[in-house]
């Protein structure tokens, strides 16, 4: 590990991350994520401190910013198991810490669905038991780690590990990594909406109706 004292050499070390990354394991996530947005399935994304900042991020790139065109056009299904405050202090309270994740799941995850978990370190026992919950479903399990995947990467049917083991810029880039997955996949769904538009017979105007 190249030990960080100054600014410059910080963002040394993040560029030389950046050239790892697996781009063809994203480029998978994003296809998976469009899929499930094609077949009306549900996102749900969480994670702890950072990674629970980000999941409520990546569920509101995915449910706004993938709006192009007509507003009554298909929406992604997505939800941050984050952003239920009351719910998770509740089975945090009642039960124990690591059910906050695997308890809401349990209320809404079908097969095909997928579980988007987002770990620093792929070891939360939180995330762990959530991904569980979902794979017994037969939904689809995606993780966003660092490190060396730890034991959320053999839970996961897709997994980027992020080649570093300082977690401030394992965040920086699952940060670039969901910006990279949501700007695909809004250029994608951006053009099918054009092509949509495009391949629509023109309506023939009545003109009386128009007096």
């Amino acid at each position: 590990m190249n030990q960080i004292v100054n600014a410059q050499s910080y963002f040394n070390q993040l560029q030389r991350v950046i050239t790892d990354l697996p781009a063809s394991t994203i480029e998978r996530v994003a296809a998976a994520l469009l899929s499930a947005y094609e077949q009306g399935r549900t996102v749900f994304l969480f994670g702890n401190g950072g990674s629970a900042a980000l999941a409520s991020h990546f569920a509101c790139d995915l449910a706004k910013g993938t709006v192009v065109g007509a507003e009554d056009g298909k929406r992604f299904r997505v939800m941050a198991l984050t952003d239920n405050v009351p719910m998770m202090t509740a089975w945090a309270n009642d039960t124990a810490y690591e059910n906050i994740f695997a308890q809401q799941l349990k209320n809404f995850v079908r097969g095909g669905d997928i579980a988007f978990a987002i770990s620093g370190s792929g070891n939360s026992p939180n995330v762990l038991r959530a991904l569980e919950v979902a794979r017994e479903a037969g939904a689809i399990n995606i993780g966003l780690t660092g490190f060396q995947g730890g034991a959320m990467k053999n839970l996961c049917d897709l997994c980027v590990i992020i080649p570093s083991d300082n977690m401030q810029i394992i965040e920086d880039l699952h940060l670039s990594v969901a910006h990279a997955v949501f700007s695909i996949i809004r250029s994608e769904v951006s053009e099918r909406r054009t092509v949509s538009i495009e391949s629509e017979p023109l309506l023939r105007t009545d003109k009386k109706a128009m007096v």
